[in-house]
């Protein structure tokens, strides 16, 4: 490790520790679960009111199957805005 590398190191530790000592330090929480209501969360059941899943489709099985097929037959993703590449006939469909 360079001594530049050592020192940014160091001044963040410090950085964080004062944040964590100051109490404006967030942790993540690690969800290991659908977004519903209840979430599991740090190996925790809690209710979980930030979600915008107030529809509850985030978990919707007839969804998650068709984003499977799109996978499928359309990839992931434009990989760049549709007026340089073009518009999906899905995007058009819907």
């Amino acid at each position: 490790m360079s001594r530049v590398t050592k020192f940014i190191h160091q001044h963040l530790a410090k950085e964080l520790q004062a944040m964590k000592e100051g109490g404006t330090y967030k942790g993540e929480r690690i969800i290991t679960s659908p977004q519903l209501s209840e979430i599991k969360a740090n190996g925790r059941t809690v209710l979980n009111f930030c979600a915008n899943n107030y529809l509850g489709l985030s978990n919707n099985s007839r969804l998650i199957q068709a984003a499977k097929n799109t996978l499928d037959t359309h990839g992931f993703g434009m990989s760049s805005v549709r007026f340089i590449c073009g518009t999906q006939d899905i995007h058009k469909n819907l």
